[in-house]
């Protein structure tokens, strides 16, 4: 194919994709991404998590400030009823 690629598809040079990890796994976001959006995202209301990003513990009212970049790590624990919790 003269001036062409074979097979595959092109990509979009504009469109960045991200990889973070949450709670251990690989996630792709289509772009850098508010920690809050993302949270939204998952159906998760803000009040009810903590979030260590990067090694550092979130205050929630910083939630809205941060934001989801390649390479960055995120833990989301959940907070359950009677004094303990769960990752989600």
């Amino acid at each position: 194919m003269p001036g062409g690629r074979r097979g595959g598809l092109r990509r979009d040079p504009k469109v960045q994709v991200i990889s973070v990890q949450i709670n251990g796994k690989k996630v792709e976001l289509g772009e850098p991404t508010p920690l809050l959006v993302y949270l939204g995202r998952l159906g998760v209301d803000p009040r009810a998590v903590a979030v260590e990003h990067n090694g550092e513990i979130i205050q929630r009212s910083a939630f809205g400030d941060v934001l989801l970049r390649d390479g960055d790590r995120v833990e989301i624990v959940r907070m359950v009823g009677g004094g303990s919790s769960g990752a989600l």
